[in-house]
Order: C-alpha cells, then sequence, then structure tokens
C-alpha cells in the first residue's frame, strides 16, 4: 500500500498528524464559506425582491438596490466557488477517469488536485493586488471603495488554496503527491524554456494551450474552470508581456454582469419547487389525465420535464425532481429502467430552450441579446422536440395495450385544481417579464415568494431542516457555474486579442450554403461542443464570436439562439461523452450502459427536430 501525505497512523492514536490537520482545516473553510453563502443566497432573494416591490408597487425605486445586489453577488459566486471545490461538485469531465483502475484515478485525483492548487496560488497574489488598485475608484450610490467588491476575488482564491492543501493533506497518497508535483514542475519547466519558440510560432500556438492543453486537462477529470484558466494564463505568461492582474480583471468581469445574478435565484427556486411539492403535483395531473393510453406515463414524463424545466432553469434539478415521481409507477406498469433514462434523459435534451434556461440567460449577458426575446422564443422549439420524442414513444408503444382505467372527468378536475396554483407558476414568471413588473435578473425573487406562499399554505409539506442544505447546494452550484464563466470570458478575451476571433469570423462566414449552411455547421459544432464543455462554458466561449457573424448572415439573433441551444442540449444528453446523460443515470440509479442504447431513437428524433427548428425561423421568432 502506498504511503500517506500524514505520517503512518499509529493504531492506538488514529489518522495521522497531517490528515488531522487537514481535517481540521477543512471544518475552517467549511465555517468560514457555508453559513456565510446561505446568508447571501437569502439577503440577494429580499433585496431583489425588495428592488420589485419599491419600483413597481410604492413608485420609489431604491437607487442603491442593484449597486448593492452586484456586490453582494460576486461575494456568493466565490464563496460558493470554494465550497464546490471542497465538494469536489466543479464541473468536470469524468467519462476517460471513470474507467480507469482505481489506482490510476487516486493518483489522477492527486493530479488534479495539484494543477488547480498552481492555478489558483499563481492567482492570490495578483487578486489582492487588485484589491489594491480598486481602493481609489468609489462605487456611484453607496459611495464606498470598489475594492470591498473586488476583494471577493482575492479571499476566494485564498480559501480555495487553503480547501485544497486541506484535500492533499487528508487524501494524497505519498508517491502520487510527489509524482504529480513532478509532473507539474516538468510542464511549468517546459514552457518557460519553450517560450521562444512558442513566441516564434504565432497564432499557431494557439493550438498549444487552447486546443492541446485544455483537451489534455479536461480529460484527466481536472475541473473546467481550471482548464480555461490555467490555459490562459499560461499563455499570458509565456507568449505575451501581460500581466497576470489582468487575468483577474477578466474574471471579475465575466463574472459581474447583472444579468447572471439570475442563475442563483432560479437555481434556488428548483429546489424549492420540488421541496415544496410543486413538482410533484404538477406530474400528478398529468398522469391523471393522459396515464391512460398507450404509453401514457411516458408522455407524462415529456410534460412534466416541459413544466419543470418552465421554473427550474437547471437540467438536474428539472431531472431530480421529475424521476423520483414517475419512475416508480413506471416500473409498476412493465417499462425497463434503461428506457426509463433514456426517456429522460432526452427530455432533458428537449427541454434545454425553455426559459428560464440558465444557458438563454449566459446567451443575452454575453451577446447581448434580449433576454425576454430570447424567454418568448424558448417555448415553441422545446414543443416541436416534445412532438418528435412522442412520435417514438407511439412508434414504441404500438403494439402495447394499456391496464391503467381511464380517470373520470371528477379526478382530473380534482388533480387540476390541485395542481393550478404549482401550474400557474411559469406564467406567472413569463407575465412578470413581459409585463414590466420585473427584470429578467429580479423575476425569479417573484417565483420564490410566491412558491414559499403556495408551498406554506397549500401544500404544506416543507421540510424547514431542508433550507439551509438547499441554500449551501445552491451556492454551491452557482458558484461552480460563474467561475465556469469568468475563466471562460478570461480564455475568450485572450483569443480576441490574439487575433484568433477574428480569423474564426471570417472562416465561418466563407462556409457555403449562405444562412442554411452556416445554421447547420453551427448547430452540428454546438452538438459537439455540448459534449465536451456543456452549454454555458461553451456559450461564453463562442458566441460573442459567432452571433456576430450570424448577424452579417442574415440569421435573427433569437433564431440562431434556439439552433445554438438545441444543439448543446442534445450534446450534452448524448453518450458516450455528454455529462447530462450521466447525470440522469445518477439520479435514476440506472448502470448508463443498460439506457445507451435505447436513448439513441430518442437523440434521433430530437436532431430531425433540431433541423427542423433550423430551417423554419417562425418557431423561434414567430411570437416575438
Amino acid at each position: 500500500m502506498s504511503a500517506s501525505l500524514s505520517a503512518p497512523a499509529d493504531p492506538a492514536r488514529g489518522e495521522g498528524n497531517l490528515a488531522r490537520l487537514g481535517r481540521g482545516l477543512d471544518r475552517v473553510v467549511g465555517w468560514a464559506t457555508e453559513i456565510p453563502a446561505a446568508l447571501l443566497v437569502v439577503l440577494e432573494v429580499v433585496l431583489l425582491l425588495a428592488n420589485v416591490v419599491f419600483r413597481y408597487a410604492l413608485h420609489s425605486p431604491l437607487t442603491w438596490g442593484d449597486e448593492l445586489a452586484s456586490l453582494l453577488f460576486i461575494w456568493l459566486a466565490m464563496l460558493g466557488s470554494v465550497i464546490a471545490l471542497r465538494r469536489g461538485e466543479h464541473m468536470r469531465l469524468t467519462t476517460f477517469v471513470s474507467r480507469m483502475p482505481q489506482h490510476r484515478q487516486r493518483f489522477l485525483d492527486t493530479l488534479g488536485t495539484i494543477v488547480v492548487l498552481v492555478f489558483v496560488a499563481l492567482l492570490v497574489g495578483p487578486a489582492w493586488e487588485y484589491v489594491e488598485e480598486e481602493w481609489i475608484i468609489t462605487t456611484p450610490a453607496l459611495q464606498i471603495p470598489h475594492s470591498f467588491r473586488v476583494a471577493s476575488v482575492a479571499a476566494g482564491v485564498t480559501l480555495m488554496v487553503l480547501a485544497l492543501v486541506s484535500r492533499l493533506l487528508q487524501r494524497a497518497q505519498l508517491k502520487d503527491f510527489i509524482l504529480s508535483l513532478g509532473i507539474a514542475a516538468l510542464g511549468a519547466g517546459a514552457l518557460w524554456q519553450l517560450s521562444p519558440v512558442l513566441e516564434g510560432m504565432g497564432t499557431y500556438n494557439l493550438l498549444v494551450f487552447f486546443l492541446l492543453g485544455v483537451t489534455v486537462m479536461v480529460s484527466i477529470g481536472i475541473p473546467i474552470m481550471t482548464a480555461f484558466g490555467l490555459a490562459t494564463l499560461a499563455y499570458l505568461l509565456t507568449v505575451t508581456n501581460t500581466p497576470s492582474i489582468v487575468m483577474i480583471g477578466r474574471l471579475d468581469e465575466g463574472m459581474s454582469s447583472p444579468v447572471l445574478l439570475a442563475v442563483p435565484l432560479f437555481v434556488f427556486l428548483g429546489a424549492l419547487i420540488e421541496a415544496m411539492g410543486m413538482a410533484q403535483a404538477m406530474i400528478r395531473f398529468l398522469a391523471t389525465l393522459i396515464g391512460h393510453v398507450r404509453g401514457g406515463l411516458s408522455y407524462v414524463l415529456i410534460g412534466a420535464m416541459y413544466l419543470v424545466s418552465g421554473i427550474s432553469g437547471s437540467k438536474t434539478a428539472d431531472m431530480a425532481a421529475v424521476a423520483p415521481a414517475l419512475f416508480p409507477e413506471m416500473k409498476k406498469r412493465g417499462e425497463d429502467e434503461g428506457e426509463l433514462v433514456a426517456m429522460l434523459s432526452a427530455s432533458g435534451a428537449m427541454s434545454e430552450t425553455i426559459p428560464p434556461s440558465l444557458v438563454l440567460i449566459t446567451i443575452g449577458s454575453v451577446t447581448g441579446v434580449s433576454i425576454a426575446s430570447l424567454f418568448t422564443g424558448g417555448f415553441m422549439p422545446a414543443v416541436v422536440g416534445a412532438i418528435a420524442m412522442s412520435f417514438v414513444i407511439g412508434f414504441k408503444n404500438r403494439r402495447r395495450h394499456s391496464s391503467v382505467p381511464r380517470e373520470n372527468w371528477t379526478a382530473v378536475a380534482r388533480a387540476l385544481v390541485h395542481a393550478a396554483p404549482a401550474l400557474a407558476l411559469p406564467f406567472l414568471i413569463r407575465a412578470a417579464v413581459v409585463e414590466g413588473v420585473a427584470t429578467a435578473t429580479e423575476v425569479a425573487t417573484i417565483g420564490v415568494a410566491y412558491t414559499f406562499a403556495v408551498g406554506l399554505v397549500v401544500y404544506r409539506r416543507f421540510d424547514w431542516k431542508r433550507l439551509l442544505p438547499m441554500l449551501v447546494e445552491t451556492a454551491s452550484l452557482s458558484g461552480a457555474i460563474l467561475l465556469i464563466i469568468g475563466c471562460a470570458t478570461a480564455m475568450a478575451w485572450a483569443l480576441t486579442q490574439s487575433g484568433f476571433s477574428h480569423q474564426l469570423a471570417s472562416l465561418m462566414s466563407l462556409v457555403p450554403g449562405g444562412a442554411i449552411g452556416f445554421l447547420v455547421v453551427s448547430a452540428l459544432a454546438f452538438v459537439a461542443l455540448g459534449s465536451f464543455l456543456e452549454g454555458i462554458p461553451a456559450i461564453v466561449l463562442f458566441g460573442p464570436l459567432l452571433f456576430p457573424v450570424a448577424h452579417v448572415a442574415g440569421i435573427h439573433e433569437v433564431h440562431y439562439a434556439m439552433v445554438v441551444v438545441f444543439a448543446m442540449g442534445l450534446g450534452l444528453f448524448m453518450p458516450p461523452f455528454g455529462v447530462g446523460f450521466y447525470a440522469a443515470c445518477a439520479i435514476g440509479k440506472v448502470d448508463p450502459s443498460l439506457a445507451m442504447p435505447r436513448v439513441w431513437p430518442y437523440l434521433g428524433a430530437l436532431f430531425v427536430a433540431l433541423l427542423v427548428i433550423a430551417a423554419v425561423p417562425w418557431i423561434s421568432i414567430g411570437f416575438l
């Protein structure tokens, strides 16, 4: 057995001293992040809801409200990133690592931890320098130094260093640690020695950093945010004269968009609707209405995913809300568990465009496209996808006979009355945005307030002990998403500065077939990107580059957004690389090998739907 970083444990004394030190350090980091992050989620909800009330109801807007919300938000993002790092919840590709022997997985875990540690350690000094430089700048409304806001980045990367050291002390084997440290040092030394050669390569050196480097790091399970961030930092330090502090500025800029405030709010709302019993009420109504037809609960699953996606904005939350409510009954009716997960996975891809999708919010943030227009345009593409899936379900169940009796209309009406408060929520959210009651950023707070009121008064099943874990989980997921956006923004900036963006735009503009050819190539490219990067990092990287090209080609920006998002959703749930597919398997507790052969007919139908969406712009822009 390999030696541990900690001293060999004495049976009489338990674990080694260094491991105990690591556990103690981990507790300190947890104490410093989890409760403050949970409080920040609550403060953001209260503050933004107060903004709506004072502006719309009292006609006396809080001039300092948005500024304070932005300040608290960046702190929430960074503390959430630390929590995600402690919990191992940062997005990463595990397809290849999970197939390796246990000892290699353990080594790659240590190597990955050291690589992340190198990245965040390189940011600590520039981050605190950035705090000093921003001290002379004061905020317009609150009139406080800007350093109070940007100190969040410095505090976040410092806490990440402590969390990573704690992880190494507790989990790393000594030989794995030494070998990993040697590999990291060898890589840094090679870049240093080869810097003149890399400089002489011109823009071709981008292939080394942003293709080879990112691909290798992502393939061995290193978090995507680190792959983006470290590749960018290595590029800046090796072949440019750009100081490291610029990296901090780009991180700050990427995570500071006011539109991104919607991310933690919708994540929290998604958790609430499941905890309050609203998702189950909607599913029960659909089951009562059409559960008696052949394959009826399969159609219910599609409808439930459509409805829930219109509320939560998070695919994992959507699937986690629907599967426990439907799967037990579907298994009783003879459905194969692999088929269930295949349908769950494909319905996740089908519903990717339904507002308030976090990917739509991200598109609005990085491209300037109207969030309200994206929300309006997102409903019909998902309808086309649902119809395509329904054809597959109908074909598969054509020889089956349902043994479930049709519910009488009294039972249907009773289920509708019970579900009506829950069914009203998606329409309430959309109406609040369209009527100008709240911005796309603020509207989730109305949903949170409505869900609390309806859940506590009507459904009465909320366990208050779940509130703190839900708040912490919201911070963790939001931090993981937002740090990817920050690192991807820095990477996109570096690519732009190198001239790559102009070259890509020129290349894409030469695609034969005009607008249709450009749409087809974009769709195929984003299916591939969605398999590896997920929607948010892919759109942050390539959205600012390709949306202007689409505009020049005469493609409506909302139409292009729908094609791109639907394609990325298809890639996200497409095995063998799509991480959404494995998330569905985990939620359904099914071996991926059972679901993989059964998911392809559904994905094939969704690909046909994608082609229809690309060919018929009205589907995306007909209701604008």
